[in-house]
């Protein structure tokens, strides 16, 4: 699960960390999906896969985020969460990669940075203290089975009416 909370990395930007953890009843693992840098998203429009968005953390209120940093056990790219309140940079912005032509409640997705092009990963690198056991999130080059991620908890919105129908007449 991609998890975050206040405590910052000691190297790199200094920035506040991201890990993934296993555990299923921790609040520090909620995001909350946004519109894209300066963009206006509206609640329960779907996400296209192709679209840029943000994932606000929801205890922290920062986004994530990443850059040329160089990530602190593997040596890829660091990936932070920034901001204050859900303001942050270009360099908070996501795209999905999925198939199809929204992002589906039970399908396996991808983001890929848009600055730098690398996608959200998490592998086997675990951090010591203060955050011991908790697995290092990354940016990596190549698409690769790491970074995969699945929506595991959460509210969902159904589509709207409109929506359903444009699914089913797309010829029109």
């Amino acid at each position: 699960r991609l998890h975050s909370h206040d405590v910052r990395y000691g190297s790199g930007s200094g920035q506040q960390s991201v890990t993934g953890v296993s555990a299923a009843d921790d609040g520090n693992s909620y995001w909350r999906v946004r519109g894209r840098t300066a963009a206006v998203c509206q609640r329960g429009t779907p996400v296209r896969c192709g679209q840029a968005i943000r994932l606000t953390h929801l205890g922290t209120g920062r986004n994530l985020h990443s850059h040329r940093f160089t990530s602190p056990l593997s040596g890829n790219q660091e990936v932070s969460a920034f901001g204050e309140a859900g303001e942050g940079d270009y360099l908070d912005d996501w795209t999905v990669v999925c198939s199809g032509t929204y992002w589906v409640r039970d399908d396996e997705v991808r983001f890929q940075h848009t600055s730098t092009d690398v996608f959200l990963s998490v592998t086997g690198e675990q951090y010591g203290r203060p955050i011991h056991g908790q697995k290092e999130v990354h940016g990596m080059a190549a698409s690769s089975q790491n970074n995969y991620w699945k929506v595991m908890e959460g509210i969902f919105m159904q589509p709207s009416e409109a929506l359903q129908m444009e699914q089913y007449h797309a010829e029109l």
